[in-house]
């Protein structure tokens, strides 16, 4: 399976009207102090005051939509650190169905919390989601339901790429120099940069991703889709390894023009920093971006540059050691 940039725009664009009947459009605005400290005009995409608190929701929703009632009844299987499996508890309570999760051990506990009150079944194995995704497969085609991939498959990645049509309409004919994106199975980069990359073709776009598990980073200088000896992260959103043959790694390979590896301090840093200069809880995945956008100052004086600031689901334990 294949798709292209033009091919990942379309189905975005196509989906959005779709989307905004049950999930509201998020604020695009100006963080003043961030613009100040980077010398650009930054503008903030509040994916984290989107219902379930993630971007996530959006691609969740996409997929569901395509489903029958049947199918919705019969039940749905997914992978997740949280964030994706919020998205598909979401979609199932909006449209009806059922769903079985198979997430990690070490998933955030306010996710997986969050998880259980959306009435989703879950099954915890191991420590990486990627790993989990081939059994989450199986499992839903021995048991003839419907596998909902965290990010490799069409739908999923035109549902995250309507992040960036509402960029688009927000913007009103303004330009954009560059966006920054948190990146882990890459559907959410892939359908942004697909979007922005149509409209704005001058556009840069960069992924970020933490030293610590920069799975999808380490493909693309491979060249193939490749494991790396990952460690628990802040970012915990774009943990895990990628999917053998996911469409996303060809996306990001042609899409992505700059990749930015994060460490954990710049993560805590730029946590602490939106807290103390907008007063609003992002979680680690957001962070980073704009921890990446801090490593390219001086690439970014005097532009105009987004960042997708992709959620705001971050457990009280998490957020006291991210602030030690």
């Amino acid at each position: 399976m294949t798709l292209s940039p033009t091919e990942a725009a379309e189905r975005s664009e196509q989906v959005a009207p779709k989307l905004r009947e049950h999930l509201p459009p998020t604020p695009f605005v100006r963080f003043g102090a961030f613009s100040d400290e980077l010398g650009a005009e930054v503008l903030v995409k509040c994916e984290h005051l989107q219902r379930t608190g993630s971007f996530k929701a959006r691609g969740s929703m996409a997929k569901i939509l395509t489903l029958t009632d049947e199918q919705r009844e019969r039940g749905v299987v997914t992978a997740s650190t949280g964030n994706h499996g919020l998205g598909v508890g979401n979609a199932l309570a909006t449209l009806g169905g059922r769903g079985l999760v198979y997430l990690p051990e070490n998933a955030s506990p306010s996710k997986v919390a969050a998880l259980r009150r959306l009435g989703l079944d879950l099954h915890a194995e191991g420590n990486d989601s990627g790993v989990l995704e081939p059994k989450a497969r199986a499992y839903a085609a021995e048991h003839d339901l419907t596998y909902v991939p965290p990010y490799n498959d069409p739908d999923i990645v035109a549902g995250q790429g309507t992040v960036a049509v509402e960029i688009l309409e927000q913007l009103a004919g303004e330009p954009l120099d560059a966006v920054f994106v948190a990146v882990g199975g890459g559907g959410l980069v892939s359908g942004v940069a697909a979007v922005l990359k149509k409209h704005l073709p001058g556009i840069r776009v960069y992924g970020a991703s933490p030293v610590r598990d920069d799975a999808m980073a380490a493909s693309v200088r491979a060249g193939e889709i490749v494991l790396v000896d990952a460690q628990d992260t802040l970012s915990d959103g774009t943990a895990g390894s990628v999917e053998p043959g996911s469409i996303t790694f060809d996306l990001c390979r042609e899409l992505v023009d700059d990749w930015v590896l994060v460490s954990e301090d710049a993560i805590s840093a730029a946590l602490r920093m939106v807290i103390d200069t907008e007063h609003q809880l992002i979680e680690g995945s957001a962070a980073m971006a704009f921890a990446a956008a801090r490593a390219r100052r001086t690439e970014l004086e005097g532009q105009r540059v987004a960042i997708v600031s992709c959620g705001g689901n971050i457990s009280a334990s998490t957020l006291v050691a991210a602030l030690a």
